[in-house]
């Protein structure tokens, strides 16, 4: 083989072992493997690390990438259980975790979440001293707060997927209602990734139109807010439900989000960011709000002018995962 190799190629220098735009996953399971397939469609990376535990899941599913490299751009694409692969990653995506079990208490889970991410956040860091970390794993505000612990990185480098997927979920059910394509509906969900997340109404807008200056319908129109949100909130169990888990959604966003991170565009993300400081809030908490993303990170919180029902359900929904974050025991 290496005859063949040197008969071919010329050799002028030794090639670069570490590349510019590196991204590494960290579980590939269903949600993971979403997220490392549209990142590899998109063409955004030159080198793909996926880590997990389980080492014959991983061959497998290194090599059903690499077989469809003649389909994209080039990119290499490495696995291993062994957190050395990841050096050099300008971002790191941890999907990993694990699931709830039934009757099970959001703290419990979070706890045993905990224990796996001890495992996980460290050793990311130590080889990728400069990366950026997106946290995809549920619960997704809280599991970013506790990756910024862990991680000892600065607060605008540690950021959750957020209600990125809600908002995306509610700009399609507003298109459905309108018959208008959903790219050209804006709206924003923020606040907490669950239940007490919180559908900023006041802002949806349609070419410049504020909906809210429209309310012509009156409870009709009330009616209709209380069902696209609960809608939203009730999207991932009724996907859950029907098909086991949720998984080509939040692959397609999180791939948008890393092009924003490696590509330094600038674009605005609903991301779980620490937002002490921000609409009365006064301690360190993760939920989603606008958010700028750089190569740097987070440069910019977007100052949303919120009527103060929304800012009081987002405080509320604040308070809801402080109260959280306070019971967690990283020792344990």
């Amino acid at each position: 083989m290496e005859d063949t190799v040197e008969a071919l190629l010329h050799n002028l220098q030794p090639p670069k072992t570490a590349s510019g735009s590196k991204v590494s996953v960290v579980g590939v399971g269903q949600v993971g493997m979403a997220c490392a397939y549209s990142i590899l469609q998109q063409g955004i990376v030159s080198e793909l690390s996926l880590v997990d535990v389980v080492p014959e899941k991983l061959e497998g599913e290194m090599m059903d990438l690499k077989h469809g490299l003649a389909f994209t751009r080039p990119c290499v694409i490495k696995a291993g259980s062994d957190y050395s692969i990841t050096a050099g990653s300008h971002l790191c995506i941890i999907t990993a975790g694990c699931r709830q079990r039934e009757g099970e208490s959001r703290l419990s889970l979070v706890q045993r979440n905990i224990k796996i991410f001890r495992g996980i956040v460290p050793d990311l860091v130590k080889h990728s001293p400069e990366t950026l970390i997106l946290v995809v794993s549920n619960p997704v505000d809280i599991l970013t707060y506790v990756t910024w612990k862990l991680s000892g990185l600065p607060k605008e480098h540690v950021f959750g997927s957020g209600t990125n997927l809600d908002s995306a979920r509610f700009r399609f059910m507003l298109s459905e209602k309108l018959n208008i394509a959903a790219s050209n509906c804006h709206g924003w969900i923020i606040g907490e990734h669950g239940d007490s997340s919180v559908a900023v109404w006041s802002g949806v807008n349609v070419a410049g139109v504020n909906l809210s200056a429209l309310k012509t319908g009156g409870e009709k129109y009330k009616t209709w807010e209380t069902e696209i949100h609960q809608k939203v909130i009730k999207s991932a169990y009724d996907i859950i439900k029907l098909k086991g888990y949720t998984s080509w959604a939040i692959g397609l966003s999180v791939a948008k989000i890393a092009c924003g991170a490696l590509q330094n565009n600038r674009h605005v993300f609903a991301l779980s960011t620490n937002v002490n400081g921000i609409h009365g809030i006064d301690y360190d908490v993760f939920l989603s709000l606008p958010c700028v993303l750089g190569s740097n990170g987070l440069t910019h919180i977007i100052r949303q002018d919120l009527e103060a029902e929304e800012i009081e359900q987002l405080q509320k929904s604040a308070k809801n995962l402080y109260e959280i974050q306070q019971s967690l025991d990283f020792n344990q």
